[in-house]
C-alpha cells in the first residue's frame, strides 16, 4: 500500500483506491496520476492498493484484504471513501457488501469507474455494444475471470457485485460511457440499487469509452473534476 499525503493537510478522512487491469496488469500511470490529483485538489490522503493479480490472487482473498485496509484506513483517519476503476470497481463493490455485512460498516461514499458487475457476462446488452467497444472483449475477459473467481461461483456477489443484496449501502457513484461492454450491467446495478433504497448517481456519457475518466481528454478532465467534488462533499458531510 502506498500513501499520498497532501502537504500542509490537516484533514481528516482518506481515499482507499483500488486500480483497475482486467485482474491481470499492475497499477498504470493514469491510476497514479488520478490518486495525486485526489490527494492534492480535496486535500485528503489516498491509499493506493497493490493487490496480488492473477494467476497469484483471487477475488476472495483481494476482497477481504481491501476490506482490511479500509478497516484500518478509517480507524486511522476517520471516514474512509473507496474508490476504484475497471477490475478494481468491481473490487469496489464486493468490498461494500463484505464491509455491510460482516463488518456493519456504510462509507459515506463508494466510486466506481467503469466497473465490471456481472462478471458471468451473460447480459444480452453486452453483445449489442460489443462492435462499438475498441477496448474490452468479452471472450478475452472470461479466460481472466475464471482465474480470478478461484473457487467461487461466477454469481457469488465476491465476484459480481450485481447478484448481491443492495439495500443498506452507503451513496455511490458510477461513471459509465455507452461504448463500454460494461455499461448494460451498470445501467443494471443503477436500477437495482435505486429499488434497494440506494442513493446512487449514475454519471453516463454517450459515446464514451472504457474508462474515459482516466483519459487526457476534455470529458476525462471534467469527470476527475467531479471524482474530487464527490469526495471532498463525501468526506466534509460527515460528522465526527
Amino acid at each position: 500500500m502506498y500513501t499520498l499525503i497532501p502537504r500542509n493537510s490537516t484533514a481528516r478522512g482518506s481515499v482507499v483506491y483500488v486500480h483497475g487491469g482486467g485482474w491481470v496488469n499492475e497499477i498504470a500511470p493514469q491510476h497514479w496520476q488520478l490518486a495525486a490529483q485526489i490527494a492534492a485538489e480535496a486535500m485528503i490522503t489516498v491509499k493506493v492498493l497493490i493487490y496480488p493479480l492473477v494467476p497469484f490472487g483471487s477475488a476472495r482473498e483481494v476482497v477481504e484484504g481491501v476490506s482490511a485496509e479500509v478497516l484500518e484506513s478509517t480507524r486511522a483517519h476517520g471516514p474512509t471513501v473507496l474508490a476504484g476503476d475497471s477490475a478494481g470497481g468491481q473490487i469496489v463493490l464486493s468490498t461494500l457488501l463484505r464491509l455491510r455485512d460482516i463488518h456493519g460498516l456504510t462509507l459515506p461514499r463508494a466510486i466506481a469507474i467503469s466497473p465490471a458487475l456481472d462478471l458471468s457476462m451473460t447480459n444480452p446488452q453486452i453483445q449489442v455494444v460489443q462492435p462499438s467497444d475498441p477496448w474490452l472483449g468479452t471472450e478475452g475477459a472470461k479466460v481472466f475471470i475464471d482465474l480470478w473467481k478461484g473457487t467461487l461461483d461466477v454469481l457469488d456477489p465476491v465476484v459480481s457485485p450485481l447478484e448481491g443484496s443492495l439495500e443498506g449501502l452507503g451513496p455511490i457513484t458510477i461513471f459509465s460511457g455507452t461504448r463500454d461492454i460494461l455499461n448494460p450491467d451498470s445501467k443494471l446495478f443503477t436500477a437495482k440499487a435505486t429499488t434497494a433504497g440506494v442513493d446512487v448517481e449514475f454519471i453516463e456519457i454517450d459515446g464514451q469509452i472504457h474508462v474515459y475518466p482516466l483519459l487526457p481528454t476534455r470529458i476525462g478532465q471534467d469527470a476527475r473534476k467531479k471524482i474530487v467534488g464527490r469526495v471532498a462533499e463525501a468526506i466534509s458531510d460527515v460528522t465526527w
